[in-house]
């Protein structure tokens, strides 16, 4: 078949970085399979067994030389993925057919290698959140003083700022970084347990000596960069360990997939817009369009995520004592579309908050249509200061608010200034109203809390992590 006749799946062909790429790659899947071959290999002949020099040269010396079409002619033989691999491996270093895999099971290499590429992952997926916090950052600390209109319910509430808002898009990813940094802390292999757990066919390798099977599995965690093995499995490591994992890159979807909702919201109001290049189109039929593209692609993407986390959920609770097959297919399709669609995900995020642009008088004229309503706390404050009964003031100004709010919706300029001040029973001036009204005094401490954020948790986060630990991604379309 030729290639545009395959499918492609569109998170490696649009979306995806070719660094994550690689980790699902299988180059990368089937050069670990052969890394744990050679390291139970050298560790079982450190601790005793009959395996020759040259078996282990070989497959050092053959890593990386891996022929996917023989591969797949053994596989059509013996209907079995890992069995293929060790035939084609022991071609390739005939000194170590007889020992490759010796004393494993299937899981022994599928399963660690799955560790091992959540681990690679992981660690792209927290560098790629450090790297959105930092743009982020940047961009709230920009607008740390810029008042804007906030909204509850998407209705108008009282004014906060520009750079107070980015704060909480940037305090959901903070706690997604210390949930990464705690699946990595806690992250362990799945090591040399046999068939089910038991690690009987190691035990009969040595002997019936403990200590050495305790310590083959102790090397082979070190050779592997692990601290330890999960202490007890059946045949495989717990499923409870993809769910986690994936409940954490759900997390992550859903904190870029509200900030990019944000900010599709504030680009309907043409506050502010995302990085839009000088020949992009936003429309094959409306030429004036500049849709907010990367924010769609970025909730779009979070969403397939998010629903991905349910698919290593079920297999974990439908597991069938020591282990069931079902879990294989599922798995090749869920985890690595959780992760690509991440690194997708984060990609895009960074890009859209390293180029986010404000329309500052935009923001400027949007609140003052609405500062006389966010001024009657104060005018009521006032009003009681002065000895007024609090409700029944509390009662005139509600009435005047709806009172200028319906002009609002007939298309007329609200007047509620003027209601206010000829309202003998308030006592305010209209030059005092105007006062009240003054963006700067009725944005609270947001611009405070935004210095002490960034200074404190931000920072605090981020010196964990060189500034240029990571290259931007490329945003592919």
């Amino acid at each position: 078949m030729k290639a545009s006749d395959r499918y492609a799946h569109p998170l490696s062909a649009r979306y995806a970085s070719r660094s994550m790429e690689r980790i699902f790659s299988p180059a990368f899947r089937f050069g670990r399979w052969r890394r744990l071959w050679l390291a139970l290999a050298e560790a079982q002949r450190e601790l005793g067994l009959d395996i020759p020099s040259a078996a282990i040269r070989q497959m050092r010396d053959h890593l990386d030389e891996i022929d996917l079409e023989s591969v797949s002619r053994y596989e059509r033989r013996f209907r079995h993925d890992v069995m293929a691999h060790i035939h084609h491996f022991g071609d390739l270093a005939p000194a170590a057919r007889g020992i490759i895999h010796l004393g494993a099971t299937s899981a022994f290499v599928g399963d660690n290698t799955d560790l091992i590429q959540h681990r690679e992952a992981l660690f792209l997926v927290r560098d790629r959140t450090v790297a959105a916090i930092r743009a982020l950052s940047r961009f709230a600390a920009a607008h740390r003083d810029l008042p804007t209109l906030a909204y509850t319910h998407l209705q108008p509430a009282q004014p906060t700022t520009v750079g107070k808002r980015a704060t909480m898009w940037i305090q959901d990813l903070l706690l997604d970084l210390e949930e990464i940094e705690h699946r990595l802390k806690t992250l362990r292999l799945r090591g040399v347990r046999g068939t089910t757990g038991t690690q009987a066919s190691f035990l009969q390798l040595f002997g019936g000596d403990h200590g050495k099977v305790e310590a083959l599995e102790g090397e082979l965690c070190r050779r592997l960069g692990f601290r330890a093995a999960y202490p007890v499995t059946g045949q495989t490591y717990p499923r409870k360990v993809d769910q986690s994992l994936l409940a954490t890159l759900a997390g992550i979807a859903a904190s870029a997939s509200r900030m990019a909702t944000d900010i599709r919201l504030l680009s309907h109001l043409r506050e502010v817009e995302e990085p839009f290049e000088r020949e992009q189109i936003g429309s094959s039929a409306m030429p004036y369009k500049r849709n907010p593209m990367r924010s769609e692609r970025i909730c779009a993407l979070a969403r397939h995520v998010i629903a991905l986390a349910a698919n290593p959920a079920h297999t974990a609770a439908t597991q069938w004592l020591e282990r069931t097959l079902d879990d294989s297919a599922n798995k090749r399709l869920a985890i690595p579309d959780a992760y690509m669609a991440t690194d997708a995900v984060l990609v895009l995020a960074e890009n859209v908050a390293s180029g986010l642009r404000v329309n500052r008088g935009v923001v400027a004229a949007n609140l003052a249509v609405h500062l006389p309503f966010m001024a009657m706390e104060s005018v009521l404050m006032d009003a009681v200061a002065g000895g007024a009964d609090r409700q029944r003031a509390h009662e005139r100004i509600r009435r005047h608010t709806l009172a200028a709010a319906r002009r609002m919706t007939e298309g007329r300029q609200a007047d509620l200034f003027a209601r206010v001040a000829n309202d003998e029973a308030l006592g305010v001036s209209r030059a005092a109203l105007e006062e009240m009204a003054a963006p700067d005094g009725l944005i609270g401490r947001a611009p405070e809390q935004v210095d002490a954020f960034l200074e404190s948790d931000v920072a605090t986060a981020l010196e964990r992590y060189a500034e240029d630990g990571i290259a931007a991604g490329e945003v592919r379309v």
